[in-house]
């Protein structure tokens, strides 16, 4: 066995030990992640390597962000090293005597490392760790735009709310009206050639001049009838038209964050082939490849269900049996992204066919007569099967063969 050195990673520091072959602690320390700190712990695993001919073992838990640091400084001096999940670094350095600190915790993380066979981290290709970082950002984007969304909402129940009938809530006229006439007394002020001229100019979709006077003769009407809740001096008025525009910022950053995604993900190899699954467009593709990573480093597609969280969790003692669940411990980000796609497959099955939407059909039916929910996980399995094999035999999708398997 060669020499262990394990660390205890939180923010900005971390408390590492030096355990030798035979189970005795020769350093502890902390070291701060800085420069010079990291210089000195590559003279340390440097010093190693020439006392005894080899590199030692190094183990550390994944923290989120607060361990990247230490993985890029393995990563640059070409250093192996063994990351481990929370989950799975509890479970091996558990013990009946509860005593937690950071000092312990690196202590047990290296004793343990001599009676655990533990896998080196392989690190990922640059351009699935891009990807994974711009579907971060596309996420929060979407969840920020969710809340404009509401606020906007809210703001213009206030200011006007007869607009939201007039033109569709997402829609790029809607959001360009707001900013242009929150509150219905802005309307009255100008004629309907105005207005009609307004819409044309706010819109790049083909309109022609007669739906746009209709529009604007709606418009017009809405504004007529309309008694707002506030004046049109009112500060909400404003803040009408900072949400509108914020909300058109938003879906500008989205479009960008996805046309980065795709400029990235289009040479990659899974990029055609999950194209050429039904149901699986440019944005979910991408997005999958982001949360999924290299596919190829998994074993077999169980792997991948457990790396999304759907594999059964089942629990029986004795006589009590518990409800088959799925363990929900893998990453939610890809589960939402798999669950979008099942019920966009189940939406488009008029567009040609799906063996995927053909087995939804069949649990949906007698015997086996599953809920929505139950039956749509039950797809996300069959799917990431598929995607698992098409990817690793490098094939496109053929209803033919799938329907027949």
């Amino acid at each position: 066995m060669k020499h262990v050195i394990a660390f205890d990673v939180s923010m900005g520091k971390s408390f590492m030990v030096v355990y030798n072959p035979l189970k005795t602690c020769e350093l502890e320390k902390e070291i701060m992640h800085t420069r010079p700190e990291f210089l000195e712990l590559k003279r340390i695993i440097e010093d190693i390597k020439i006392d005894f001919g080899e590199l030692p073992h190094i183990v550390f838990e994944a923290t989120g962000v607060y361990s990247r640091q230490l993985q890029r400084f393995m990563q640059e001096n070409g250093y192996s090293y063994c990351l481990l999940n929370p989950l799975e670094s509890k479970i091996q350095c558990d013990s009946l005597r509860i005593h937690k600190t950071d000092r312990s915790d690196a202590h047990k993380l290296a004793i343990t490392h001599f009676s655990n066979e533990r896998r080196v981290h392989a690190d990922d290709n640059d351009v699935y760790l891009q990807l994974k970082g711009l579907s971060r950002h596309y996420g929060e984007l979407d969840d920020e735009l969710s809340i404009i969304r509401n606020r906007l909402h809210r703001v213009t129940q206030e200011t006007f709310p007869e607009i939201e009938q007039v033109f569709k809530s997402k829609s790029e006229l809607f959001l360009n009206f707001v900013q242009l006439y929150p509150h219905p007394d802005l309307i009255l002020n100008h004629s309907k050639t105005v207005i009609k001229n307004r819409i044309l100019a706010n819109t790049e979709k083909r309109m022609s001049t007669v739906i746009a006077e209709k529009k604007a003769l709606e418009l017009l009407e809405a504004a007529m009838q309309s008694y707002p809740a506030v004046s049109k001096e009112d500060v909400r008025c404003d803040q009408a038209r900072s949400y509108a525009n914020r909300y058109q910022e938003l879906l500008l950053q989205k479009e960008g964050c996805i046309a980065k995604m795709i400029s990235l993900a289009a040479p990659l190899a899974e990029y055609d082939i999950l194209l050429s699954i039904p149901g699986i467009g440019a944005n979910t593709a991408v997005r999958l490849i982001a949360e999924i990573g290299d596919i190829r480093r998994f074993d077999n597609h169980k792997q991948l269900n457990a790396y999304a969280g759907i594999d059964i969790r089942r629990f029986q003692s004795g006589k009590t049996f518990y409800k088959d669940k799925i363990n929900k411990r893998g990453n939610k980000h890809l589960r939402k992204i798999l669950y979008i796609i099942i019920q966009n497959m189940i939406k488009q099955r008029r567009f040609g066919g799906n063996h995927i939407v053909n087995y939804y059909d069949k649990l949906k039916m007698q015997p086996y007569n599953k809920c929505h929910k139950v039956a749509s996980i039950a797809c996300v399995n069959k799917l990431l099967k598929n995607i698992f094999y098409l990817v690793t035999h490098d094939l496109d999708y053929d209803y033919r063969l799938a329907a027949s398997s």
